[in-house]
């Protein structure tokens, strides 16, 4: 059985895959990884943490009947 790839490109089920394609699976895993494993910036946690605490004084005024 065969399934076509990529234009034309056909890859027997059971085969490996060419070098070059795993070269590029093998770069663009590298290159999110790193993204993943980046931090949070500090202004973007800051950001966060005011939207979080305007969220929870927004709530408790609505449970005080405001």
């Amino acid at each position: 059985m065969r399934i076509s790839l990529k234009f034309g490109e056909e890859h027997k089920l059971g085969q490996t895959k060419p070098s070059t394609d795993r070269g590029v699976d093998d770069n663009l895993r590298r290159v999110f990884q790193s993204t993943l494993e980046e931090d949070i910036p500090d202004r973007f946690k800051e950001l966060l943490s005011q939207l979080k605490d305007k969220e929870s004084s927004t709530s408790s005024n609505m449970e005080g009947g405001e």
